[in-house]
Formats: structure tokens, C-alpha cells, sequence
């Protein structure tokens, strides 16, 4: 009984070796766009200077717009706690984060609009792909020949 138990082991392991595999990336069946937008307000940027206020307002917004994207793509962590005492709430915490990496946006619009400073970006997911083929290589198993 344990000579075959260790005969169908032995040859089951050396089965597996024997075989050549060949594998295909597989696109998926769409695309889609997604689109984002950042504000940032302009009086509250920490500089006396009218262009440096601008100028940070204009990479805040962008930022704004990333994570923006970026809770799109991995959604967002909520963390809550609150405390009840004598039958009342006495204190609740609500705590919101994102975490992800975005490739491949482009800033479609940035201007200024009134008191804020506005950045579009778009994220095509076909562009995502193609950065993702370039890294990762997922693949599907094309063909298996034994030997």
C-alpha cells in the first residue's frame, strides 16, 4: 500500500515537469474613462504674493484631483468611533483615507474660477493597460504540450 501511495506520488511529480506551457495576454472587453476634478482656494494659500498663491493653488487642486481619482480606482478606507455616555453621544470620530498609485492621467482643464483654482484630470483605463502590459504581463495559458 505505501509502495503505490509513494509510486503515484513519484509519478505525478514527475509529470508536472514535463510540459511546456504558453501564455497570452488577454485584454478586457472595455475601457472606460473616468474623470476627476480639484479645487483649492486661492486667499488661503500661505503666501503674500498673488503668483506664488496661484501657483500653489494650481498644484493643491491638482492633488485634490488625484486623490480624487484615486478613491474612484481603490475606493476609500472609512474608519469610525463613537462613544455614548449616559445614553448620549459624547464624542464620534469619522476618519476617511486612500491609498493607490494613478498612472496614466492626464490634466484635461486647469484655471482659475473665481475664488478657487480648478484641475480636471482623466484616467483612460485603455492608456492603464498599456502601462500595466509594459510592467506586470498578465497572461492566460495559450497552449500546454506534454512530453
Amino acid at each position: 500500500m505505501f509502495l503505490n501511495l509513494a509510486l503515484i506520488v513519484l509519478i505525478s511529480g514527475c509529470a508536472s515537469q514535463n510540459k511546456y506551457v504558453q501564455w497570452e495576454t488577454e485584454a478586457p472587453a472595455s475601457f472606460p474613462t473616468i474623470n476627476a476634478v480639484g479645487y483649492a482656494p486661492l486667499d488661503l494659500q500661505p503666501s503674500k504674493n498673488h503668483s506664488q498663491k496661484v501657483l500653489m493653488a494650481m498644484q493643491a487642486s491638482k492633488i485634490a484631483a488625484y486623490r480624487e481619482l484615486a478613491e474612484q480606482v481603490y475606493g476609500q478606507k472609512i474608519s469610525a468611533n463613537s462613544n455614548v455616555s449616559d445614553w448620549l453621544l459624547s464624542d464620534d470620530h469619522v476618519k476617511a483615507s486612500v491609498s493607490g498609485i494613478i498612472r496614466g492621467a492626464k490634466v484635461v482643464k486647469t484655471y482659475p474660477s473665481g475664488e478657487f483654482y480648478v484641475t480636471e484630470l482623466s484616467l483612460d483605463f485603455k492608456q492603464v493597460w498599456n502601462l500595466y502590459q509594459q510592467q506586470n504581463r498578465p497572461r492566460k495559458i495559450k497552449d500546454v504540450t506534454y512530453f
